[in-house]
Parts: structure tokens; C-alpha cells; sequence
């Protein structure tokens, strides 16, 4: 009975080995393919929508004398958006995830508007993001002090939630406007990785593992964890709080003993600590520049992720473990 179990853990073993061998594969094609199929980025002039769903509105809502009034109006407004080198608003979208997939997109909209702006332009981010991955928000972070190099004026609004890394980046804007009851802060970081090492050793499973460098690995799926496994990856996200602490503290003028805790806060109480810079919706900031502004939407069009996908991505931060602001 033992040797069928033994062999048969042997064998699962090796199927477990298999997939994870498949998934490697299928997650580099299907990054591959992605890449193939993404699309060019798009500029929409958003005044033009605007006012043309607004004149359609018009014509069930008002009055004769009320249409005459708005055509006057109307025709006031296209001929103030006839002028030349009229200011410009440019406004991107960013919805992250844990992975901030979005990073890529957002690498190309920003060299996009670095490409045609002028000095007198502005910057919109709609950010919305629970946070996610180091590495990976520290990447979408960059995107956007880009744009404060180039010496362009750039607000993040955030109308639900920026949090920890959604904070990273919010963070690098002159200006941070939020909806009241939006989520703010988290400015911490955890470390997440599961431990088989039980399971295994039950089962009369040795792991063994090599490294060459003290600092190689610390903390192990398979393996046993030691205490000094456990100091040593403290140290190192330590170190990554300090740096985000850090990066915050360059940009905003806050005490980090009381906001780099890891707590969050809505918006209307983050602004007792400097987190935020004014209540206000993104629709309310759009909209205070209509009159004056021409205000484009800059797209970059990705190829949306199936359901695989998705999986494959949380199978992968399971698998490996993930250090996440």
C-alpha cells in the first residue's frame, strides 16, 4: 500500500511538474500573440462628443425659443474652438490590477502626448487601482514622471480608489484631486507566498534546493522556512517601505510616520494629511475646462484578457509568490 501511495505522489508529482512546465510555455505564446494583436493608439477629441450629445438633448428637452437660445450658444463655442493654439487637455484612463497590466499602455499614451504637446498643456490620469505587484507599479510610477520631466502640468483624479500602488503613482502628480468617499493611502507593503513544506514532509517528501549568494532566496514554497528565512525577507520589504515612503515623501509634503502605516483613508479625511489636494470628481475638472480647453482622450488599444489568461496570471502570482504595494 505505502509503494502504490509512494508511486503515486511520484506521479503527481511529475504531472504537477508538467503543467507548471505548460503554463510557462503558454503564458510566454500568449504574451506573444497579445503583443501581435494590440492596436495603435487613438485620439478622440471629447468637446465635439460633448456638445453633440448635448444639442441632441436639446431637441427633446427644450423649448423653440430655448433651441434658438442654445444654436446661438452653439455657434458661439465652435467659433471660440476655431481659434489657434487654443490650450489642450489631454486625459488618459489607467484601471489597474494586481499585475497594473495596464503599465504597457500607458507607456505608449504618454509617449504619445509627449510627442504633440505643448508647454502650455495639461494632464489628466483617471487612475483607479487597489495596487499590486512592486515591480510593477514602481514601472506604471515612472510612466508618469515622464510627463512632470517634460515640465507638463498633470493631475490624478481618483474617483473610487488609489491605494497602495494606485497611491505610487497618484503621488507623482502636481495635483491629486478625489470624490469625497474615494479610497486613499496604503502606503505599505506585504509579502504573500504559500508553503507546502508540511504536506510534503507528511508524506516523507524531501525538497532540496541550492543557491549561490546568502540573499539568492530566502523564503521557499517547497522547503523548509527557518526564522532567518523569515528576518531576511522582512529585511527585504523593509527596505521596499522605506523606498516607497520615500518616493511618496519626494513628491507630496506629508509626515510618513503617520501615513506610511498601511492605513487607508477616504479622500475626505486624506486631505487633513496632504494625501489629496481638493474633493472633486474627474467629471467636475473635465468639465471646468470645456469652454477653454480642447480636451482629447488618448487610447492605447490592448487586446482584452480571456478568462485563460486571467487565470494563468493568478495561478502565476500564487505559484511564485508576490511582493505587493
Amino acid at each position: 500500500m505505502n509503494e502504490l501511495l509512494g508511486n503515486y505522489l511520484i506521479f503527481l508529482l511529475e504531472t504537477i511538474t508538467l503543467v507548471i512546465a505548460l503554463v510557462v510555455i503558454l503564458q510566454q505564446a500568449t504574451a506573444l500573440k497579445t503583443a501581435a494583436k494590440s492596436g495603435s493608439t487613438t485620439i478622440k477629441k471629447y468637446n465635439q462628443r460633448y456638445y453633440q450629445d448635448l444639442t441632441a438633448l436639446t431637441k427633446t428637452v427644450f423649448t423653440k425659443d430655448e433651441q434658438k437660445e442654445w444654436k446661438k450658444k452653439n455657434k458661439a463655442i465652435k467659433k471660440q474652438e476655431k481659434k489657434v493654439n487654443r490650450k489642450r487637455l489631454f486625459v488618459v484612463n489607467f484601471s489597474g490590477d494586481i499585475r497594473a497590466s495596464q503599465a504597457e499602455a500607458l507607456r505608449e499614451e504618454i509617449t504619445t502626448i509627449l510627442a504633440i504637446a505643448r508647454r502650455s498643456d495639461k494632464v489628466l490620469i483617471r487612475l483607479e487601482s487597489p495596487g499590486g505587484c512592486v515591480h510593477d507599479y514602481g514601472f506604471a510610477a515612472s510612466q508618469l514622471t515622464r510627463l512632470r520631466e517634460h515640465n507638463l502640468k498633470v493631475t490624478v483624479s481618483v474617483d473610487k480608489m488609489a491605494a497602495s500602488g494606485g497611491y505610487l503613482m497618484a503621488c507623482v502628480a502636481d495635483t491629486i484631486i478625489a470624490a469625497p468617499f474615494a479610497v486613499i493611502g496604503s502606503i505599505g507593503v506585504i509579502l504573500q507566498l504559500p508553503n507546502l513544506h508540511q504536506f510534503f514532509a507528511d508524506r516523507h517528501i524531501q525538497f532540496e534546493q541550492l543557491t549561490a549568494g546568502d540573499d539568492k532566496r530566502n523564503l521557499t514554497i517547497l522547503g523548509k522556512n527557518s526564522q532567518a528565512d523569515r528576518d531576511k525577507a522582512q529585511e527585504q520589504i523593509d527596505n521596499i517601505h522605506q523606498l516607497f515612503m520615500n518616493f511618496v515623501k519626494k513628491y507630496r509634503d506629508v509626515d510618513t510616520a503617520v501615513v506610511a502605516t498601511g492605513k487607508t483613508w477616504h479622500a475626505i479625511d486624506a486631505i487633513a494629511h496632504q494625501l489629496v489636494d481638493r474633493i472633486e470628481t474627474s467629471d467636475t475638472y473635465i468639465g471646468k475646462h470645456l469652454a477653454n480647453y480642447d480636451i482629447f482622450i488618448v487610447k492605447k488599444s490592448l487586446q482584452k484578457q480571456s478568462v485563460w489568461q486571467k487565470i494563468m496570471q493568478s495561478g502565476s502570482s500564487m505559484l511564485y509568490g508576490h511582493t505587493s504595494l
